[in-house]
């Protein structure tokens, strides 16, 4: 009974699925969850106010201005009261609404007032779920932190077959009780997890320096996204321009030595996830005056750095449960990274082209392939790095809970 006593705000959209709706109430009550309800204007030309309260046995909430009735700003006692909050169906219309902060209807204010889980369920036309100004409002809304149920291939009301159909209210229960267990669990183990991120510079002098173009966004979200699961993170950054969160717990390093120092000293860990764009040579001596132009820079010696993948992967003291690995490649993209991660004894492998100018280093998109150890392998096309994370991180959970399940 994962949702035992939990408080469910449910928000119904305009769209024909919104009838799914009350079987989700009841099965939610089922389930022993209070359940109260904001139904949107577009939502009532489908289910109707009498509907709803008789079946949640709570007041529906319409209005932003309708106050009277408790004395209560609705949309800070909502959005305070509520453990999750559920919007179903989530339409292509306040998809694009909420993606522009929209705050024009008591929905879109609760859920812009609210620090709570919002899960968005949508329902719509294959055609319109494909378009790229959805794709775009979805990559937007996992940079916020929403969660998404669905949608499902099968037949839409309008006839036509393919993804868009919206998951059935069963299926939504389902994916609530796992994320709520997942949750606790995790919090109840005490699970750590290490990712590195950005580049490190190597100083052949006091102002020159071997780097690369890491920004360490990609390293940082997903930092972000496993400690908002429950697992204890530590992110290693090297130099970057981020404002880093206080939701994590960050070390900040410059070298590559720096870098495997400090995550020898929190080893022994559950998770480490390399993100970090290490420099894989550095010079044997760093010249303590600035090296003139007539130096001759022929004679600069270098020697490798640590490479901490292959440590972490071949150590057995100290392999984390589940190790990823980040493959940056120009060529040869997934067969460079498939040597990588067995080379390397990695259990995912994320497979980076960084020869695209608008994806990868530097900047706020990326376009990676997720491959695990099973040969399970998961394509994503140009995304934020938010929602990248996001993807990656399930997996990561996903696998850890699978490892948990075979030792027990």
């Amino acid at each position: 009974m994962n949702l035992k006593n939990k408080k469910i705000l449910l928000i119904i959209g305009g769209g024909i699925s919104a009838y799914k709706s009350l079987d989700l109430i009841r099965l939610l009550q089922r389930k022993g969850c209070s359940v109260k309800v904001i139904l949107t204007k577009t939502g009532k030309n489908f289910v109707t106010s009498l509907s709803v309260s008789s079946l949640s046995k709570n007041r529906v909430f319409e209005d932003t201005f309708d106050e009277k009735k408790t004395g209560k700003m609705d949309h800070i006692y909502l959005s305070r009261w509520a453990d999750a909050i559920l919007v179903l169906p989530a339409t292509a219309n306040f998809m694009s609404k909420l993606s522009r902060g929209s705050a024009d209807d008591l929905a879109t204010t609760v859920i812009l007032a609210a620090d709570k889980e919002t899960f968005l369920i949508p329902a719509m036309n294959v055609r319109m779920w494909e378009h790229k100004a959805t794709r775009k409002n979805l990559n937007t809304l996992f940079g916020f932190g929403y969660k998404f149920i669905g949608p499902v291939d099968g037949e839409m009301a309008c006839g036509e077959y393919g993804k868009g159909k919206m998951s059935s209210p069963r299926q939504v229960i389902s994916y609530l009780e796992k994320f709520f267990k997942n949750r606790n669990f995790l919090k109840k183990k005490n699970i750590r997890a290490i990712i590195t991120s950005g580049p490190t510079r190597e100083y052949i002098d006091p102002v020159r320096f071997i780097s690369n173009e890491s920004s360490g966004k990609q390293g940082y979200e997903i930092a972000l996204e496993l400690s908002r699961l429950g697992i204890k993170t530590t992110l290693v950054s090297g130099p970057t321009n981020i404002n880093y969160s206080k939701e994590i717990k960050v070390k900040k390093i410059t070298t590559g030595k720096q870098m495997f120092g400090e995550i020898k000293k929190i080893l022994p860990t559950d998770i480490v996830v390399c993100t970090a764009a290490v420099s894989d040579f550095k010079p044997i001596i760093k010249n303590k005056q600035k090296l003139k132009k007539k130096t001759n820079f022929d004679k600069i010696q270098l020697e490798k750095n640590p490479d901490i993948l292959e440590y972490l992967g071949k150590n057995n003291k100290y392999k984390p449960k589940i190790l990823v690995g980040f493959s940056a490649e120009t060529e040869n993209v997934i067969e460079n990274s498939l040597e990588k991660m067995r080379e390397k004894h990695c259990d995912i492998i994320v497979a980076n082209d960084v020869s695209k100018k608008e994806t990868g280093f530097n900047v706020d998109l990326n376009e990676v392939v997720i491959i695990d150890k099973n040969g399970d392998t998961q394509s994503i096309k140009k995304s934020s790095k938010k929602f990248i994370a996001s993807i990656l991180a399930r997996k990561i959970i996903n696998s850890f809970l699978d490892i948990n399940k075979r030792l027990n």
